[in-house]
């Protein structure tokens, strides 16, 4: 029976694909590494400054120049705060993040602190010429959605700080409330200069010593520089390891060759039981 456009209903002239035809059409093996990637999403600033506070902080750790244009290190005690309302369906646990120039920091969650949570956390950073403020910003940690900022403030350093004084000072905050209309939080600032140049040099362990300068007498016989020779390591007098010690681990590897082990034993400095582990790990190999 013909259909409504006049095209009969099982077109014999169409060709039927076959079965490898239609396989060849589909994609076979590994998907692709960006296989419904859109590209990689960029990172936002709080990411990047999370990342470059780490690698600031590694390099703290491990005494490395950071940069020489520091006014000197930042002390900054986050002490307590006193919120004006409760925003989650329970007590909140609110957190407090600190940021100065790239560094950010966070203090550990105050659990049921509420509208009155309590920190005493202290950290310590390197202060860049030309920075005079931080960002104070507090958050109620979340379980199963995203931590709610609740408050948040722009602090200023008080000059008195970077003459080495040290503040101690309740500050406003700002939230849904309003402008400076949130609660307050109580920050302890003091700042340690830092010497000139004494931060720009790694000194070495052991510096040399330096010797005085003679002026000789014009004619006079000048006998050389003797300089203390270095003592060498006494090695330890007599053999390593004994003949029984060579039968004990011998008898473990029977396949093993005798100079093998004993060539062994003497790398081990006679310890039988690196020996053994030695010898446990060539017979896996």
């Amino acid at each position: 029976m013909a259909s409504t456009n006049g095209v009969s209903g099982s077109d014999s002239s169409r060709p039927t694909a076959t079965a490898a035809e239609r396989r060849n059409q589909v994609m076979l093996g590994d998907l692709p590494g960006d296989f419904l990637r859109t590209g990689d999403a960029p990172r936002t600033q709080l990411q990047e400054d999370e990342r470059i506070a780490h690698i600031l902080q590694a390099q703290q750790q491990a005494g490395v120049n950071v940069a020489s244009n520091i006014v000197g290190r930042l002390s900054i005690s986050v002490v307590q705060a006193k919120l004006n309302k409760n925003y989650g369906l329970t007590k909140m646990d609110p957190y407090c993040r600190i940021g100065v120039g790239h560094t950010v920091f966070e203090t550990p969650t105050a659990y049921n602190g509420a509208k009155n949570p309590s920190w005493n956390k202290t950290v310590t950073t390197y202060l860049p010429i030309g920075v005079d403020s931080m960002y104070v910003e507090i958050f109620d940690e979340r379980s199963f959605t995203m931590d709610d900022r609740i408050a948040w403030s722009h602090i200023k350093i008080p000059e008195h700080v970077l003459k080495g004084e040290t503040s101690d000072e309740w500050h406003l905050l700002t939230g849904r409330l309003g402008e400076d209309k949130e609660g307050c939080i109580k920050i302890v600032l003091s700042l340690a200069t830092a010497p000139v140049a004494s931060h720009m040099y790694t000194f070495p362990p052991t510096v040399p010593v330096m010797m005085p300068t003679y002026y000789p007498v014009p004619g006079a016989v000048i006998p050389p520089v003797q300089y203390p020779m270095q003592q060498q390591p006494q090695m330890p007098a007599g053999p390593l390891f004994t003949e029984d010690d060579l039968k004990q681990v011998k008898d473990m590897f029977p396949n093993m060759e005798e100079e093998v082990v004993k060539s062994v034993l003497e790398a081990n400095n006679g310890n039988k039981d690196s020996t053994i582990n030695s010898l446990l790990a060539m017979s896996a190999e």
